[in-house]
C-alpha cells in the first residue's frame, strides 16, 4: 500500500525568490528541490511516496506548504494547502487544483495543482514484496528525502515498514540488504542544504564542526547543526526512543516511603476580628494535632507572636494531603470551649509548592463554615513553613514592617490566587461500581455457605469522600461486587480551594473494622483551569480505576497501604464510575444552605452509554526474553501471566470472555443488537469466525530458569518466544489516551533534547546553544503539529465537558508554548544558554502536566512473574503507552516495540535492599487496540519469525500465535570498555569497597576484575562477548539495540558480594556495510549515573559497542542451495566473518595475565603531570577497634602513583606532620573530565610493623587544584605602568551594594542614592542617611554618649534589610524585563498567526505579580527620596549565613578532606549519614600542574625550592591563641518543653574547656538575646574545633540540647582573609566603635605588606599612601575622648586594608566587623535547622600584645517610662439605652483604657450617667508605667504564665495604647461601644475640635502623617471611637478628646500625680449637667429632674382628675346614709 502525490505547478505567485514546498502526511515530511528565482510560477514536477502500513483513512490530512526559500533566515511560508483524503480512498486516484490559504486562514491567489494516488492491495493483511520500500522513486531529482525532525523524533518510519511477516523465500537475501531499508534509500537521495543552516551566522563559523557536518551529511542524510545529537553524531540517524546511550530507569518506587518532616507556624498577631469585646484565642491544627496560643483579653486585634512546631513521619503524600487549619476562638478557658469565629484551611501540598516552602508574615483571612453568608471574620498574621529532610528554610529578612500592614496585599494564598474567594459548593457524584474483590474470606462465610447455602458476593461496599479537612459517605450497598449507588456528596469550601486533592474511597463495610478496598484522589488542578478562558473543576461521567494490593483472598493483607493510596498499587481493584462539579455559591440569595456541613443526595441514574460505548480491545503480548531473575526464585519453574483489570487475572478474573462480551452488549439495549450486525457485516470473513469463541491466553507455559551466573538465572527462550492474548470490554475513550500521546511523545522529545543540551555543557562540548535552539525548533513544531491533529479531534469531542474542556485548554497552551518556543530560540546565545534551558525545563513540567489524562479509561496492564502459583514480582504498564492508533503520533510511545521490563517487589516489600535487586529482566513486545484493528498487532516484532498457533484453529488465518519461532538472527560481538568508576558507594566497614562490575547482555554476563579497598577503581579493561545472537531484522537492532544492565559489586572473603549499584547503558551498533571509523567510532567514554535503590551510588565511565559479524560467503551460498527443501538455513559464522571486525590488542600487561586493556582509539590520552600534596595536619581522630590512634600517617594515590606524610610521632601532643610538601608524577588524561580521583588514606602504624586503615577520603574532582599559571602579559603589565589612583570615594561603605536603583523599567534615570553625603564635614566622621518609618526630621546631633554596639548592631540590621529590598527591586525589575522582551517577541511573532486564539492565561498571575513588584520597586525608588536624614551610625556587617559560606570555607589554601570509616547507611539521601561515618579530618591541599612547567615560576626572589607551589605558607608549630567568643541572641529556636516554649542558655566548649551558661538561662523564649562574650585560651591545632550550643534549662532531669554549630577555628586563624579579628569601618580611639584589635591599622598594613612581598606602605603628605604601585588617599586627623584633635595615618591605612582585593597577585578581601548567622542542628534530627544564632568570634595570638576589654554587648536594658493619659470629654458616642420612665435614648458613659498586652493593668474612668447628646465630661488621669526597648519599639513586659509558673516569662510586645468607650449596665454585663487603638511610635495627630475628629483619621491612617509619642512627649487632641456594625464595615461610636504626657521614670518621681482625679496635682471635678447622676442614690433628685422637667403639666391634670375622682367616690359613698337619714327623719 501506498499514497503518491504528485505535485506538478505552483501558479500566482508574487515577487521573484527561491521557492520550496513540503509535503507532509502522516507527519512523515518530505521536501521538494528549491525551484530558484522564479517569478510567478514554480513548476516542480516532483513525485513523492509513502509506503503505509494501515489503510488510509477518509479523515486524514495531506498538507502542502509552499515556503520562499532562503539561505541566510529562516524560510518564508507563502501559504498552506490542507486536503481530508476521502474522495481519494473512495476512487484511489484525484487530480486537484485549489488556491492555498494563508496563516490567517484566508484564501490567497496563489493556486496549487498536484496529482494524488492511492494503491491499495486486496488482502487486508498485508503481505509485502521488499522491494516495495527498498525501491528509491528514479525521478531525475531524487526526491527521496526526509527531514532531520522526523528521523529524531519517534515518528521515523523505519520501524513502521518493518516486514512484519515474511514469506519464506524472501527471508535469506535481506540478510544482504540489511541497513538499506529508508536509511540507504536517504544516501541515495540529493542532501537537501538544511533550512536551519543560517543558524550558523551566529558563531564564527568554526572548521572542525563544518567538517564534522559535512561528513554526517554523507552518512545520514541532511543534519542541521541544531539537532545533532549528543553522542558525536553517532546517533543522527536513530530512532529517538532509544537514541539514549544512558535509559532513564529507576528502581525502587519512591512514593510511599516515610519521611521526616517539620512543620513550623508563628502566629504573630490577629486584626479586624469581628466581634464585641472578645477573649481570644487562636488554634493551630495540622490533620489530629492542635495547639493553642495565649488568651488575650478584650482585644479585636491580639498581637501573640507564638511559634509552634508539629513533627511528622510519613510518607509525602500523606503529609501534603493534611490539612492546616487555623482559627480564632472567642473565651475559651478550662470548662468552655469557646466559640469558633473564623477558621482558615490550606493542605501542606500548598505550603510546600511555595517558593522556600513557606509562607512568611502573611494575612490569613478568616471565614465561618457555619454562616456562609458573612464575609470576613478578621486576619491572622502568621509564618508557616514546611521543611522536609535537607531543606534549609531562609527566613526571608523581609522590608519594614509597613508593606505588611497592607493585609490584603499580602494574603496568605499562593501566587495567582485571587485574594477575594467566594464559597461553592463541591458535587462529587458517585454512581456504581465494578470489578470489586472479594473481601471477607472470614471462616463465617465459609460456614454460611455450608449451612444455608447462601452463595452471596462476599463484600459490603460504600464510598467515603474526604476534602478540604471532610469527610462524606455514600450508604452501603450490601453484598454486591457492581453496586450501583447514584448518591452525591456535596462539600461547601471557598473556591478556589487550597487543599489541591480529593480522595475517594471504597471501603468495605465490616462490624469489627472498615477497610479499604481502592483508592483514587482527583488533583483539582487537572479538572480545572484558571486561565481567562478557564474553567470550573468538572469531571465525567467517567470511571476511575483503583490500584491496590494484589487478589489474593488472605485473612491478613500485607499490602493494605497500598488499598489507602499509598504507594503505587500492584494489582487492580475495582472501577469506579464518577463526576465532579462545582457550582459558586451567590451567598446573598435567601435560600442558601449557611452551614458547611457534608451532605449527601440521591442523584438520578445515568445511561450505561454516556460513559462511551463498549467496544473489544484485544492486548496481545509476546516474552522475547526473561533474564536476570533472582536467584532466590531460580531453583522453581516460573511463569509470566498478564492482566488488564479483572480480565486475564487467573485467581477471579473474567472468565468468559465470550459470554461477559455479550451480557455487556445486552446491557447496551436494543441498539446493541443492529450495531452487532453491522459488525458483523462490514468484518472480513475470517474476523467473524475467530471472533466467536477466541479464548484468552493470559498466562506463559511454566518453565524452569537456567543459570547465568552465580547471582541470576534466565527462561532458555531461545529462538521459541510465549506469546499471550486476552480480550476484554471497555468503553471506548482512546481519544483522552491520544491526546496524552501526542503531548508526552513532545515531551519525550524535548527531555532528551534538554539532556542532551545539559550532557554538552556538562561535558563542555562546543555549541550547547545550537543544539538549545534545535531542540526548541522541534518543540515548537511538536505543538504546531499537536494543534493539527487536536484541529481534527475538536468535531469528535470527548462525551465530558472535561473532554471538551481540556482539549481546548491544551490546546491553547500548546500554542502559547509554540509561540514562546520561538521567541525564546531568537534569544538563545551562548552567554545565555543556562538561563534560557531553565525556562525551557518549564515548559517541559508543563507538557508533562498537560499530559496527565484524569479520566481514566483503560486501566493499566500488569505483568507477573507467577512461581509455585504465587506472585512474586510485578511490573505496571500505563495502557496509553501501548495502545496502537492509526496516526503515528497517537500510538502509545511502546505500542509494537519490544521495551525493557524490570519486575520488583510489590509494596514495602519494595523498599530498601529488596527494592535494589532485579527479580527479573523482561524484553517484552505489546500491542492494545480495538479488536477491528487486530490486524496490525504483530507489526513491529522483530521480523523473521514464523507464527505457532493452537493446533484447533488452523484453519483460521488470523488467530493469535501463542508463540513466535524466530528463523533469523544476527550474530554480533559486544565490547564493553570498562575504564574506572568513582565515588562508589562504601560497603565494607573499613569505609572501603572491593569493587568488581558485572556485564549483563541478553543471557550473557561477564565480570571484572576485583580492584581491593578503594571507591574509584579504574579497571581499564576490555570485557569481549562473542557470538552473541540477537533475533530480529539488521536496522531495527542498529536503531534500537538492547539494554546493557552493568552491576558494580563489592567483593567480600566470606559471603556472597554485596551489592553496589547499577546502571544501564545501550551500545552504540555497528553493521556490517558500515566503516568502523569517525564520526561514530570508535565510541567515546561516557559518564554513567550509577544508582543503588534511589540514590546515587558513584558514576561509571565506559563504552559500549555492538559490532555485527559478517556470514562467510560459501556458508550463505550452501544456505541457500538448502533452502528448497523448506529447510530452516543453519548458516555458521565462519572464520572469514571474525577477521572483518576491528582488531582487538591482545594484553598489554604482563602482570595482568590475560585481561585485555581499553584499546588506544577509546582510552583517554595521557599526559605527564605532578601532583604536589601539602601535609598540614590531622583533626579529630576517633578510635579504630577501641584503640586510640597514636601515630597515623596519611597515604596519597592517584591512578597508581602515590606518596606517603612524613609520621605523626605522637597524635596526643602535637597532630601536625613534620615535613610539609611531598610530591610525586603520574601519567593522567589530557582531558580533565577524565581525571581520575585522588584518593586520601590514613593509617596508623601500630607495633610490629602493623598498620590499621584509620579512614579515607576521594577527592573526586581535581579540577580546582589544578594549577593555572599567571599570564605573563598580564603579570608584567602591571608591573610597568605607573601608579595608578585608587579613586577614593569618601563615603566607603560596605554596605551599600546597590547604591543605584532605577526608577522605571523603561526610564533610564538613575537616581544616586546619596552616598557620599556631605564631603564639607572635614573631621573624617561621614554622616550616613539611615532612615525610620514615619520619623519627623531631626535636627538635633546624636549623642554619642547614647550610642553603644547595639545601635550599631540595629543600624546594620536596618542596612541589611535596605539591600535586600533594592535587591528584590532589581530583581522585580529584571524580571518584568524579561517579561517584556518575551510579550514583545510573542506579538511579533502573532501578528502573523490566526486570531483564534485567546489570551495567555497566565496573564493575570502576571498582572499581579508586576503590581506587586511595581510597588516593591516604587518602594525602593522614593523611599530614598522621602526618607529624613538621620545621623550617621558607624555600623558592621550583619551576614544572613554563617561567615565560612561567604569565604568559601575559608579554604583559601588549607583544605579540609573528611575521613570516612564504615558503610554508607542506606537512608534515602544517604550524604546525611555520612555525618556519623566521618572519623576524622586531614588538613592539607593538592596541586597538580602538567609538566614542564616554565622556569619563571622557581626564579622569582625568595623562592624555596622545598615548598614548591607552596610558597608563603606559616609554619605549623602548636600556637596559643586567647579565643573571644561573642553570642548576640538566637532566632527561632524549637520548642522544648510542652508549653511550646524553651528556657535556653548557652554552653561554650573548645577542646577539654567547656563553659556553661546555666545560671543565666532566660525563661520561656523561643527568639532570646543573650548579648554575652566567652574568652578562651585555646592551643591550635590541638584544640580548634569550637561547639557552641544552646541547651534548654530543666528543674527537673537533664538538659536537652536545641541545637549546635561547630567552628573550626584553625583554617579561620591561617586564612588569607585575615579572620582572626573583623576589620571595623571606621578607626576612633575611644566611644562606642573603639578599635579593639591590638593591632592597630597601620601594622596590620605593615604586616600584609611584608608577607605579600609588596613594597610599602608609604605614607606621603596629603593623606596619601602608596601601596605597591596603588595611591590611596583618606583623613589624616583623629579627635580623642576630649575632642582634640591629633594627626595619625591609620585612617589612611584602614582605607588600604578595605581595599586589599585590589592589591594585585596577593589581594583578598579582608573580613569586616561583623555578626554571622550560624543555623543549630541537632544530631538526633538530621538535616533540619532547629534555630539560628547570631554571633562572631575573635582570635588573638598569645605571644603579642594583649587585647583590650571585651565589648559590652548585654542586652540592653528596657527603659522605665511612665504614660500619663487624661481623658477630658467624649462627644457623639452613640446612645445604647432607653429610660425606663421617658422611653428617651441615653448612655452611662466610661472609658477604659491600657496599653497592649497588659489588659489586666486596664483602668476605667468613672461613669458620666445619663448623657442624652453622647458628651461626656471625665477630666480623669490614667497612669501606666512601663519598660520600653527603643532600638526594637517594644514594650517589655515580666509576667508569670500561670501560677503553677517556676518563674517569670518575658514578653515584647508593640507599644500600643487601646481606649475604648463603654454603656454601664447595672444588673447586666456592660455594653462595648467602640474603640480606638493608638500605635504609640506613629499615631494620626488628634483633631483640633470635635467637629474635625471624623472616622477618616482610621481608615486613611496611612496616608495621614503620623507623630511619635516618644519624640513629641505631650500630645491633646480628639480621636475618634470606632466598631464594625451587622455588615462588618467601620462605623463612628463616638469621639473622645485626650492628652497624652510622656515622661522617663527619673521625671516622674519629680513631679508624681495621682490616679482619676486624685492627689497629688488632682484634676478639677468635670462640670457635669445636672441629669447626670444615679437615680436609686437620690431619688428626690433624679425625680426632680426626671419626671417633674418631663411631666409636671400631666401630672397637675392628674392630681386635679385624682381629686374629683375622690369627691365624686366620698359622693356615692355617703350619699345613701345621709338619704335615710333624711327620710327616716333621724
Amino acid at each position: 500500500m501506498a499514497l503518491v502525490v504528485r505535485l506538478n505547478t505552483i501558479t500566482c505567485l508574487r515577487g521573484k525568490a527561491d521557492r520550496i514546498a513540503k509535503v507532509t502526511f502522516r507527519g512523515l515530511p518530505f521536501y521538494s528541490r528549491v525551484v530558484e528565482n522564479c517569478e510567478e510560477e514554480a513548476r516542480f514536477d516532483e513525485m513523492f511516496r509513502w509506503p503505509i502500513g494501515s489503510k488510509v483513512d477518509g479523515n486524514e490530512i495531506l498538507e502542502i506548504q509552499v515556503f520562499n526559500y532562503s539561505k541566510m533566515f529562516t524560510n518564508r511560508l507563502i501559504g498552506t494547502f490542507r486536503m481530508v483524503l476521502q474522495k481519494v480512498v473512495e476512487e484511489g486516484h484525484l487530480q486537484v487544483s485549489d488556491t492555498l490559504i494563508d496563516d490567517n486562514n484566508t484564501a490567497i491567489q496563489t493556486t496549487i495543482s498536484i496529482e494524488i494516488r492511492y494503491q491499495t492491495m486486496d488482502m487486508s493483511v498485508t503481505v509485502w514484496s521488499d522491494g516495495e520500500f527498498l525501491d528509491v522513486p528514479d525521478d531525475s531529482d531524487g526526491i527521496f528525502q526526509f527531514e532531520t525532525d522526523s528521523l529524531l523524533s519517534g515518528n521515523s518510519q523505519s520501524s513502521g515498514v518493518s516486514p512484519g511477516r515474511r514469506s519464506l523465500q524472501n527471508s535469506i537475501p535481506t540478510f544482504r540488504k540489511a541497513g538499506k531499508g529508508v536509511f540507504s534509500a536517504m544516501k541515495l537521495g540529493k542532501t537537501r542544504i538544511s533550512k536551519d543552516d543560517h543558524k550558523r551566522a551566529d558563531d564564527a563559523a568554526i572548521l572542525e564542526t563544518e567538517d564534522l557536518d559535512r561528513k554526517a551529511m554523507r552518512l545520514g542524510g541532511v543534519i542541521d547543526p541544531d539537532t545533532i545529537s549528543l553522542a558525536s553524531v553517532t546517533a543522527v540517524t536513530t530512532n529517538v526512543s532509544n537514541k539514549r546511550s544512558k535509559p532513564d530507569i529507576k528502581m525502587e518506587p519512591s512514593s510511599g516511603r516515610p519521611v521526616d518532616y517539620q512543620i513550623s507556624v508563628t502566629v504573630i498577631e490577629a486584626r479586624q476580628l469581628v466581634g464585641l469585646n472578645m477573649d481570644p484565642v487562636v488554634c493551630v491544627e495540622i490533620g489530629d494535632d492542635k495547639k493553642y496560643t495565649s488568651m488575650k483579653e478584650s482585644t479585636n486585634c491580639p498581637y501573640y507572636n507564638e511559634y509552634f512546631v508539629f513533627d511528622f513521619h510519613v510518607s509525602p503524600d500523606v503529609m501534603f494531603d493534611k490539612i492546616l487549619k487555623i482559627s480564632v476562638i472567642h473565651s475559651k478557658n478550662l470548662l468552655r470551649s469557646g466559640t469558633l469565629v473564623g477558621t482558615f484551611k490550606m493542605d501542606v501540598g500548598t505550603v510546600y509548592s511555595q517558593p522556600e516552602h513557606q509562607f512568611y508574615h502573611k494575612w490569613a483571612m478568616l471565614s465561618d463554615p457555619e454562616d456562609l453568608t458573612t464575609g470576613c471574620k478578621g486576619y491572622v498574621k502568621c509564618d508557616v513553613a514546611v521543611v522536609g529532610k535537607g531543606d534549609n528554610i531562609k527566613t526571608p529578612h523581609k522590608a519594614s514592617e509597613t508593606d505588611e500592614d497592607d493585609i490584603e496585599g499580602n494574603l496568605l494564598l499562593p501566587e495567582g490566587v485571587p485574594s477575594e474567594r467566594q464559597w461553592a459548593r463541591f458535587y462529587v457524584k458517585i454512581y456504581r461500581a465494578e470489578g470489586l474483590p472479594k473481601m471477607n474470606t472470614s471462616i463465617m462465610a465459609n460456614v454460611k455457605k455450608a449451612f444455608i447455602g447462601e452463595n452471596r458476593d462476599l463484600v459490603d461496599p460504600y464510598v467515603q469522600v474526604q476534602f478540604s479537612g471532610q469527610k462524606g459517605k455514600t450508604s452501603v450497598q450490601k453484598s454486591s461486587y457492581e453496586p450501583t449507588w447514584n448518591e452525591q456528596i456535596i462539600f461547601t469550601e471557598m473556591f478556589p480551594p487550597l487543599c489541591k486533592r480529593i480522595k475517594v474511597q471504597i471501603r468495605d463495610s465490616d462490624k469489627v473494622n472498615d477497610v479499604a478496598i481502592g483508592t483514587h484522589f482527583i488533583d483539582l488542578r487537572k479538572i480545572a483551569n484558571d486561565g481567562d478562558k478557564g474553567f470550573l473543576p468538572t469531571m465525567g461521567p467517567a470511571w476511575v480505576n483503583m490500584y491496590g494490593s494484589t487478589r489474593n483472598y488472605t485473612l491478613m493483607d500485607e499490602h493494605q497501604d497500598l488499598n489507602e493510596g499509598l504507594g503505587e498499587g500492584v494489582s487492580f481493584r475495582a472501577r469506579l464510575l464518577i463526576g465532579v462539579a462545582v457550582e459558586i455559591l451567590d451567598t446573598t440569595s435567601p435560600e442558601i444552605m449557611s452551614s458547611t456541613e457534608v451532605q449527601t443526595d440521591p442523584v438520578s441514574n445515568i445511561s450505561e452509554s454516556a460513559t462511551g460505548k463498549v467496544d473489544e480491545f484485544f492486548l496481545f503480548g509476546s516474552f522475547l526474553e526473561a533474564t536476570m531473575i533472582d536467584r532466590k526464585i531460580g531453583d522453581k519453574p516460573i511463569s509470566f501471566e498478564v492482566t488488564i483489570g479483572n480480565y486475564g487475572n487467573q485467581i477471579d478474573g473474567v472468565s468468559k470472555p465470550a459470554a461477559a462480551g455479550k451480557r455487556k452488549r445486552r446491557e447496551g439495549g436494543a441498539e446493541s443488537d443492529e450495531e452487532e450486525l453491522e459488525l458483523i457485516q462490514h468484518s472480513s470473513d475470517e474476523e467473524t469466525d475467530d471472533s466467536a469463541d477466541l479464548v484468552s491466553v493470559s498466562c506463559t507455559p511454566v518453565m524452569k530458569p537456567v543459570i547465568t551466573d552465580r547471582n541470576y538465572f534466565h527462561l532458555p527462550y531461545f529462538e521459541k518466544k510465549p506469546c499471550i492474548y486476552i480480550k476484554s470490554w471497555w468503553q471506548d475513550q482512546r481519544r483522552r489516551l491520544y491526546n496524552s500521546n501526542i503531548m508526552d511523545k513532545i515531551a519525550d522529545k524535548l527531555e532528551e533534547g534538554l539532556n542532551d543540551v545539559q550532557e554538552i555543557i556538562k561535558t563542555e562540548k562546543a555549541y550547547p546553544e545550537r543544539r538549545l535552539r534545535g531542540v526548541l525548533e522541534e518543540l515548537s513544531t511538536g505543538c504546531s503539529r499537536y494543534i493539527t491533529l487536536a484541529n481534527k479531534d475538536q468535531s469528535q469531542a470527548g462525551r465530558t465537558k472535561l473532554d471538551r474542556e481540556r482539549l481546548k485548554s491544551c490546546m491553547r497552551e500548546m500554542e502559547s508554548m509554540s509561540q514562546q518556543a520561538k521567541s525564546i530560540r531568537s534569544q538563545v546565545k551562548r552567554n545565555t544558554v543556562r538561563d534560557k534551558l531553565k525556562m525551557v525545563l518549564n515548559f517541559l513540567q508543563r507538557l508533562r502536566f498537560l499530559a496527565e489524562e484524569p479520566q481514566h479509561s483503560i486501566p493499566d496492564i500488569f505483568v507477573w512473574m507467577m512461581s509455585n502459583n504465587k506472585r512474586v514480582a510485578y511490573a505496571r504498564v500505563p495502557s496509553k503507552d501501548i495502545l496502537y492508533s492509526i496516526v503515528d503520533e497517537e500510538t502509545g510511545k511502546d505500542c509494537a516495540k519490544v521495551k525493557t521490563l524490570f519486575l520488583r517487589l510489590p509494596g514495602k516489600k519494595g523498599f530498601g535492599p529488596a527494592g535494589w535487586t532485579v527479580q527479573a529482566k523482561l524484553e517484552m513486545y505489546l500491542w492494545l487496540g480495538l479488536n477491528k484493528q487486530r490486524k496490525d498487532f504483530l507489526s513491529g516484532l522483530p521480523s523473521g519469525f514464523e507464527e505457532n498457533k493452537a493446533a484447533k484453529d488452523t484453519g483460521l488465518q488470523s488467530v493469535p500465535p501463542i508463540s513466535l519461532v524466530y528463523s533469523m538472527k544476527q550474530v554480533f560481538q559486544l565490547r564493553a570498555h570498562m575504564y574506572q568508576a568513582r565515588s562508589l558507594f562504601a560497603a565494607d566497614t573499613s569505609g572501603l569497597s572491593d569493587p568488581f562490575a558485572r556485564v549483563f547482555f541478553s543471557t550473557y554476563s561477564q565480570v571484572t576484575e576485583v580492584l581491593n579497598e578503594t571507591l574509584c577503581p579504574t579497571w581499564d579493561q576490555l570485557l569481549v562477548f562473542d557470538n552473541v545472537e540477537l533475533y530480529g531484522e539488521v536496522s531495527e537492532l542498529r536503531d534500537d539495540p538492547p539494554i546493557i544492565v552493568i552491576e558494580i559489586y563489592d567483593q567480600d572473603t566470606v559471603g556472597k558480594a554485596d551489592f553496589i549499584g547499577r546502571t544501564f547503558a545501550k551500545p552504540l551498533t555497528k553493521m556490517i556495510d558500515e566503516h568502523y571509523g569517525p564520526p561514530r567510532f570508535p565510541p567515546q567514554l561516557e559518564y554513567y549515573q550509577i544508582y543503588r535503590g534511589n540514590c546515587t551510588a558513584g558514576e561509571l565511565l565506559a563504552a559500549f559497542e555492538l559490532l555485527q559479524v559478517p556470514y562467510d560467503d560459501e556458508e550463505i551460498r550452501r544456505a541457500l542451495i538448502a533452502v528448497h527443501s523448506f529447510a530452516v538455513p543453519q548458516i555458521k559464522v565462519g572464520p572469514a566473518g571474525k577477521g572483518s571486525l576491528p582488531a582487538i590488542d591482545g594484553p598489554t600487561d604482563s602482570d595482568r595475565g590475560p585481561i585485555l586493556p581499553v584499546p588506544l582509539g577509546i582510552r583517554p590520552i595521557l599526559s605527564r603531570y605532578r601532583i604536589e600534596v601539602l601535609f598540614w595536619g590531622l583533626r579529630d581522630l576517633k578510635r579504630v577497634n577501641l584503640a586510640q590512634v597514636d601515630r597515623p600517617r596519611v597515604d596519597i594515590e592517584c591512578a597508581g602513583k602515590g606518596v606517603q606524610s612524613s609520621l605523626i610521632q605522637n597524635y596526643k601532643k602535637n597532630p601536625n606532620f613534620s615535613t610539609l610538601v611531598k610530591w610525586f608524577e603520574v601519567d593522567l588524561p589530557e582531558n580533565e573530565l577524565l581525571h581520575p580521583p585522588l584518593n586520601i588514606r590514613v593509617v596508623d602504624c601500630r607495633a610490629f610493623g602493623r598498620y590499621t586503615l584509620v579512614g579515607s577520603h576521594a577527592v573526586t574532582s581535581l579540577r580546582k587544584f589544578l594549577y593555572a599559571p599567571v599570564d605573563k602579559n598580564n603579570a608584567r603589565s602591571w608591573g610597568h605602568t605607573g601608579d595608578i589612583m585608587v579613586n577614593m570615594d569618601p563615603e566607603l561603605n560596605v554596605k551599600k551594594m546597590d547604591t543605584v536603583v532605577r526608577l522605571d523599567a523603561t526610564s533610564d534615570a538613575v537616581v544616586k542614592i546619596d552616598v557620599n553625603e556631605d564631603e564639607k564635614d572635614k573631621d573624617g566622621k561621614k554622616k550616613k542617611k539611615k532612615k525610620k518609618k514615619g520619623e519627623e526630621p531631626e535636627e538635633e546631633e546624636l549623642d554619642e554618649s547614647m550610642l553603644d554596639w547595639w545601635s550599631k548592631y540595629f543600624a546594620s540590621i536596618e542596612t541589611l534589610m535596605e539591600a535586600l529590598r533594592a535587591q528584590e527591586a532589581a530583581q522585580a525589575e529584571a524580571d518584568e524585563r524579561e517579561d517584556l522582551e518575551i510579550a514583545a517577541e510573542g506579538a511579533e511573532l502573532k501578528a502573523d498567526d490566526s486570531p483564534v486564539k485567546g489570551t495567555k492565561p497566565k496573564d493575570k498571575a502576571r498582572d499581579k505579580a508586576k503590581s506587586s513588584k511595581d510597588k516593591k520597586k516604587s518602594q525602593a525608588g522614593e523611599g530614598q527620596d522621602r526618607r529624613p536624614t538621620k545621623p550617621r551610625v558607624d555600623e558592621l556587617l550583619a551576614y544572613s549565613k554563617e561567615l565560612e559560606g561567604e569565604f568559601n570555607n575559608f579554604e583559601d589554601w588549607l583544605h579540609t578532606f573528611s575521613l570516612y570509616r564504615g558503610k554508607a547507611g542506606d537512608d534515602d539521601e544517604h550524604h546525611l549519614a555520612d555525618d556519623d561515618r566521618i572519623v576524622g579530618r586531614f588538613k592539607g591541599s593538592v596541586c597538580l600542574y602538567k609538566l614542564p612547567l616554565s622556569e619563571e615560576f622557581s626564579r622569582e626572589a625568595g623562592f624555596d625550592p622545598n615548598m614548591g607551589m607552596f610558597q608563603n605558607i606559616p609554619h605549623n608549630d602548636p600556637i596559643n591563641v586567647l579565643v573571644r567568643v561573642y553570642v548576640v541572641r538566637a532566632t527561632d529556636l524549637h520548642p522544648a518543653d510542652i508549653n511550646g516554649k524553651a528556657d535556653p542558655y548557652v554552653v561554650i566548649k573548645l577542646g577539654k574547656t567547656e563553659l556553661k551558661d546555666k545560671e543565666n538561662y532566660i525563661s520561656k523564649q523561643l527568639n532570646p538575646v543573650f548579648g554575652k562574650s566567652f574568652d578562651i585560651e585555646a592551643t591550635f591545632p590541638m584544640e580548634s574545633m569550637l561547639t557552641v550550643s544552646v541547651y534548654d534549662w530543666d528543674l527537673v532531669g537533664t538538659d536537652d540540647l536545641i541545637g549546635e554549630t561547630k567552628i573550626d577555628l584553625e583554617n579561620r586563624y591561617y586564612s588569607k582573609h585575615r579572620a582572626t579579628c573583623g576589620i571595623p569601618a571606621y578607626y576612633s580611639v575611644h566611644g562606642y566603635n573603639i578599635w579593639r584589635d591590638p593591632q592597630k591599622p597601620t601594622q596590620i598594613l605593615a604586616k600584609l605588606c611584608k608577607d605579600g612581598k609588596l613594597d610599602g606602605p608609604h605614607y606621603g603628605p596629603g593623606g596619601r599612601v602608596k601601596v605597591a604601585n596603588r595611591i590611596f588617599s583618606g583623613a589624616t586627623e583623629i579627635e580623642d575622648e576630649n575632642g582634640l584633635k591629633k594627626q595619625t595615618e591609620e585612617h589612611l591605612a584602614l582605607t588600604v586594608l578595605k581595599q586589599w582585593e585590589e592589591m594585585p597577585k596577593v589581594g583578598c578581601k579582608l573580613i569586616p566587623e561583623h555578626v554571622e548567622t550560624r543555623p543549630l542542628l541537632n544530631p538526633d534530627k538530621p538535616g533540619i535547622e532547629q534555630g539560628s544564632l547570631e554571633m562572631w568570634v575573635d582570635m588573638f595570638p598569645m605571644d603579642m600584645t594583649a587585647p583590650g576589654p571585651a565589648i559590652d554587648i548585654s542586652p540592653r536594658k528596657p527603659k522605665r517610662y511612665e504614660l500619663r493619659v487624661i481623658i477630658w470629654n467624649t462627644d457623639e458616642v452613640i446612645l445604647e439605652d432607653d429610660d425606663y420612665f421617658t422611653g428617651e435614648k441615653s448612655s452611662d458613659i466610661f472609658v477604659r483604657g491600657w496599653l497592649k498586652g497588659q489588659q489586666e493593668d486596664k483602668q476605667d474612668t468613672d461613669v458620666h450617667y445619663h448623657s442624652l447628646t453622647g458628651e461626656g465630661n471625665f477630666n480623669w488621669r490614667f497612669v501606666y508605667p512601663f519598660d520600653y526597648l527603643m532600638a526594637e519599639e517594644k514594650i517589655v513586659m515580666s509576667k508569670k504564665e500561670s501560677m503553677f509558673s517556676w518563674d517569670e516569662t518575658e514578653y515584647k510586645i508593640p507599644a500600643r495604647l487601646t481606649m475604648q468607650v463603654w454603656d454601664a449596665d447595672h444588673f447586666s454585663a456592660d455594653d462595648f461601644l467602640g474603640a480606638i487603638e493608638l500605635d504609640l511610635n506613629r499615631f494620626t495627630r488628634g483633631a483640633k475640635t470635635a467637629k474635625q475628629c471624623s472616622l477618616n483619621m482610621v481608615l486613611n491612617e496611612q496616608e495621614l502623617p503620623t507623630i511619635s509619642i516618644f519624640k513629641q512627649k505631650r500630645v491633646k487632641g480628639w480621636w475618634p471611637f470606632v466598631a464594625r456594625d451587622e455588615n462588618d464595615e467601620l462605623t463612628l461610636t463616638g469621639k473622645v478628646e485626650a492628652e497624652l504626657h510622656l515622661m522617663t521614670a527619673e521625671e516622674a518621681e519629680k513631679s508624681p500625680v495621682g490616679l482619676g482625679r486624685n492627689e497629688p496635682d488632682p484634676l478639677e471635678k468635670p462640670n457635669r449637667p445636672d441629669t447626670s447622676l444615679m437615680w436609686f442614690i437620690n431619688p428626690l433628685k433624679s425625680i426632680r429632674y426626671f419626671i417633674w422637667h418631663n411631666y409636671r403639666w400631666l401630672i397637675l391634670k392628674a392630681l386635679g382628675m385624682l381629686l374629683l375622682l375622690l369627691l365624686l367616690g366620698l359622693f356615692l359613698y355617703s350619699i345613701p346614709g345621709y338619704l335615710v337619714k333624711k327620710m327616716l327623719g333621724a
